[in-house]
Parts: structure tokens; sequence; C-alpha cells
């Protein structure tokens, strides 16, 4: 994906990892952390290094000779990694290597194993931005394959458009952690790269998300030009990344004070279903542009903006499920009625997955566009049906799930202390741990997670991890608001009384003023569950759920409520983290 360490040996059957600091006298935290991370990559994703020992070594050449630390190993054969100065790197390999027991590695061997890693979304897209292509960072072969043939597909679909002059809808569906947003990002570098006048933009409007792939694609160019010798500022590398990854609200906003055709050709739209229905598209065009009798949902008028160009244009639209936790998302139907009623010209490309009941003039079926194959989590196949079972209220289902999560921790305790120690512990290198609540969930204040003291995303997700803004710092929580579409390592989700076990089912509130309030409304029911549905699943590696104790004296925070929770998990497969000494607490 990009990353190279300088010098790997193998030694002894164990495998060396070596990264170079040139001109360097310490060993700084972000070097240690960035040889670590290599030797993280290469046991998590690297064929023949899965059951070596691996030890990671930072060389600062102008470092002093000094005894080096000693050797620590983390449970997975993964040493902590250590400084050495140039003159010690050889007696250093030798010494690690004499108390060996490894069968002798051959490096034919070792080269010859697949590395099939499984990316964050914001490490794909710094790989797919830098020019990768999509099969080199998908570790599942189906998944790789999967996402060609659909790429495949809308190629030659936008090539015959072009040709045709005609316009087109791509509809791509997905099984959870299918890779949708994956493809919808390699849609648009691969067209980028090889038709720049098409100038293709991923729109979301997942404002988060758009932030921090931003930020994240900008720090990213600065280094790697920095590293070629090239001259570049962040703010023309932000320029460059705002061009490619957009906010779908700044290009509606856009398109509103202009009737000119966008100079967009190609658009790939995320979370294509949660665009907004007619009476929310028309209540904000009141209440925040001054539009009274705006007409059209969302997607018909992202639709007719598109429909400007007098030749060809295309629109690729990534659709999910389970995850609308906004009101007056619209549902992928939306988009189909609206070419029914406004856009009979346009020709749709559907899966056969996706069940809709609107006649389409001009309608094609497409198997290639639903993308049947996970990659989700390494350690993790089948998260997203454990929570699934978890959210509806069946324990027994979610305990089946549970016994093919072997590799997956997921456990929950009372003590908050607990959780962040477990966290910490957890974390390795670049990896990322981070607290997690529902944006409802007011009653974690005593705990000290106020979800109503929002996060800077592009901080929380990418600062480093001695900035108090950052995820690692286990201060601030990020709510399904923010988090949405992203991923940590390891997690704490957080649970409050909003999400609570009444008459052996979930019931959904919400908390106004000084009270807890029943809510009755099916679809904010729903949007309760899928906030809790999105936190569950953020943690690639492994989630510790913490359920207060609650207090008596509090009404707000009766301890049977968050005992019957933990009740729940616990019957659902979580296992119990310990308090600390001292008994539970919340710091």
């Amino acid at each position: 994906m990009g990353r190279r360490a300088d010098l790997i040996v193998l030694e002894a059957g164990m495998v060396f990892v070596v990264e170079y600091k040139l001109g360097a006298r310490h060993f700084d935290r972000s070097g240690l952390d960035q040889v670590y991370g290599y030797g993280l990559d290469l046991k998590h994703f690297h064929e023949t290094s899965h059951a070596r020992r691996i030890v990671p070594l930072l060389v600062a050449t102008e470092a002093p000779a000094a005894p080096g630390p000693a050797l620590r190993w983390d449970e997975d054969g993964l040493a902590k990694p250590i400084g050495v100065a140039p003159a010690a790197l050889a007696h250093t390999i030798k010494q690690i290597a004499s108390t060996s027991t490894e069968v002798h590695l051959d490096a034919e061997t070792w080269l010859a194993g697949r590395y099939r890693p499984t990316p964050t979304i914001v490490e794909a897209a710094q790989a797919l931005y830098r020019g990768h292509q999509v099969e080199e960072i998908s570790r599942s072969e189906a998944g790789a394959e999967n996402l060609t043939v659909t790429a495949d597909y809308i190629a030659a679909a936008i090539e015959t458009a072009k040709r045709e002059r005609r316009k087109i809808i791509c509809f791509i569906t997905g099984v959870p952690g299918s890779g949708k947003t994956l493809a919808g990002l390699n849609l648009a570098t691969a067209r980028q790269r090889a038709h720049s006048d098409e100038h293709a933009v991923f729109l979301s409007g997942n404002g988060p998300l758009v932030d921090v792939l931003r930020e994240a694609l900008a720090l990213d160019a600065v280094a790697k030009a920095r590293e070629a010798g090239k001259s570049t500022s962040k703010a023309v590398e932000e320029r460059r990344a705002a061009a490619f990854i957009q906010n779908i609200h700044h290009f509606r906003d856009d398109a509103l004070a202009t009737a000119v055709a966008p100079v967009e050709k190609v658009a790939v739209f995320d979370e294509a279903q949660r665009a907004w229905d007619v009476a929310q598209t028309s209540k904000f065009m009141q209440q925040k542009k001054g539009q009274v009798g705006f007409a059209m949902s969302e997607p018909e008028f992202l639709l007719s903006v598109m429909d400007r160009h007098e030749d060809w244009c295309a629109i690729i639209c990534l659709v999910g499920g389970g995850q609308e936790i906004n009101t007056g998302e619209a549902g992928i139907d939306e988009w189909l009625r609206a070419l029914e009623r406004s856009f009979p010209h346009w020709q749709a490309h559907v899966p056969q997955t996706l069940t809709h009941t609107c006649q389409v003039a001009d309608e094609v079926t497409a198997p290639a566009l639903h993308l049947a194959t996970s990659l989700r989590s390494f350690r993790a196949e089948r998260l997203s049906d454990f929570v699934g079972h978890v959210i509806s209220g069946d324990a027994a289902a979610a305990r089946q799930v549970r016994t093919e999560l072997d590799n997956y921790p997921l456990l929950f305790t009372r003590d908050l202390r607990a959780a962040r120690t477990w966290l910490r512990s957890r974390r390795r290198g670049p990896e990322r741990a981070g607290l997690l609540a529902s944006s409802n969930g007011s009653r974690l204040k005593p705990h000290g997670v106020f979800v109503k003291a929002k996060i800077e995303p592009a901080k929380w997700f990418l600062a480093a991890t001695e900035d108090v803004r950052s995820s690692d710092a286990l201060e601030d929580a990020g709510t399904e608001f923010d988090v949405q579409g992203l991923e940590l390592d390891w997690a704490c989700l957080c649970w409050d009384a909003n999400l609570r076990r009444a008459s052996d089912r979930w019931q959904a509130l919400q908390f106004k003023g000084t009270t807890w309030q029943t809510v009755n409304d099916e679809q904010r029911q729903r949007y309760v569950a899928n906030s809790y549905r999105v936190l569950l699943t953020r943690a690639r590696q492994g989630l510790v759920v913490f359920v207060p104790q609650g207090e008596s004296a509090d009404a707000t925070r009766p301890p049977a409520v968050y005992d019957a929770i933990a009740a729940f998990l616990a019957h659902c497969g979580f296992a119990v983290l310990p308090p600390l000494p001292g008994g539970p607490g919340g710091g």
C-alpha cells in the first residue's frame, strides 16, 4: 500500500524489519511507530510471516552506540520496536537470532508469500490516490476479483455512454463490509488518472468522512513529495484533494447558484440511499437557502444538475443498508422514482439484488454491480452478522455467530478505567483506539463522556497519539455521526440508557431536558438502533463495551436498566472485562 521498509533480514527463522532515519540522533516515537507498523503489516497480512517471530529495528544513523533495551514480545510473536546505532545493528541481529528456536526460513519461500492487506478506508484512499490498483489492496482474492469485475463493467458502460452520447446511472450494492466506498474511490481515481478531462469526483454527504479523507490525502501527498525531494505545500495538496473528494451539499449549493452544467462528467455518490426526500429537501431549501416552494427531492435535483450536460454523463450510486441515522433519508427508490418521473432518457444499470417497484424506461440488469464478498475486517468476517443479531435482540443467534469470531475480542465492562487500560494495552504502533458513544447518550456525562462536546474528526482520526484531540487520548467520544464510514482498530463503545431492554426487547428513548422519553415513532426507533449498529461495527480488531453501573440516587441512571443491558450483552457472548483494583470507576 505504498509503505516500504528499508531492509528485511531473515536470520535463524526470524524476520528483522529495519528502518533507517538518516541524520537522526534519537529514536523518536514516530520512527518507532513506523517500523512497528511494518512489523504489524507483515504479521497480519503477509502469509509467510504470520507464524514467524518479527523484530522491528529503528536505526538512527547519527545515534551514539549504547546498550539496547531488552527485547519484549507481544502475544502474537511481534517484538516491541527497539532503536539501535548503525555500528550495533549486525551484533543486535546476531544476538537476538542466537536465542531462536524457529525453523529455517528460506528467502525465496518468504518472498513467495502473498501480501493480502485489509486497509482502512483512509489507507485505501491514500493508496488509490497514489496510483495503486484496487487488487493490490484487497485481502480476499474473491473480493479483489469482485471489485475488478465491477470496475470493468462501469468503465465499459461509461465508454459506451460517451460513444453513444447518452446519460447513465449505475447502482452498486453489496453485503456489509464488501467495499462499496472502496469501489467508488477506485472508480473516481481510475477515471481521474485515465480521463482527466472528465473531472471524476467522489461525492459524500458524510461531512466527517470527507474531512478525514481530504486531510489524510493532503498530509500523505506532502509527505511523499518531501521524500521524493519535490516541492509542494499542504494548501496546494488540500485543493487537489478537495477537487477529488467533495461534500455533496457543497456540490448541490454550487449547482443552485448557476444553471450551467458542472465541470464533472462522472460523479460517484457515496451512501446514495441517504439522500433527502422531497419534504426534507424542501424544508432545508426554505429555511437555509431562502427558496420557497422547492419541490424536488435531493436525488431528483442532483439528477437534474448532471442532466445539464448536452452530450453524456455518468452517475455512480453506492447503495448501503441498515445504517440510516438521519431524518428524511429517502432510500434508493427515490432515485428510481425520479428517473421514472423526470428523466426517462437516462439509462439505469441495476444489480439483480436491488429490489424496487418503479418502472424505469431504459433499465439494464447487471449482476457485476453487486459486491458479494466481505472485505471488512481481517479478524472478523462475520462481525456484521453478530451485530445484526445483537441489535435485533436475538441473543441465541448472536451467540452462535460469536463462536466464529475467535480472533476478535468482544468484551463488556462496568468500569471505564478498565476499558481505557485495555485499549491502551492492545493498541500498537500506528494503530488507533478510541471511545464511541451514541449522540443521545447524555447520561454518560457523569463518567466524563460528554457527547455534546463535538470532536474535530480529522484531528480525532489522524492526529498523533500524544495530541489530546486524538482518538488515542481516550478523552473525547466519537458519535455515530462522526465515525460512520470510518474505522478504528480498537474501540470502547459507551452504552447509555437510550437503547435499553424492556419486555425482552430493545426499547428506544431520547433524553430531553431532565428525563428520558420513550421514542414511539418507528422510523426514529430505527435511527436509535442503527446508531448502535454503526458504533458496534467501527472496530477492526476488537471491541469493549462499557455499561455504567448506574446510580440509585439519580432517576436518570437507574441501575436496573444498565444491569439489564449488561446481562443481555453477556447472553449474546460478550466476555467480562473485570474492573480494576479499587472497584468500578468512570474515570
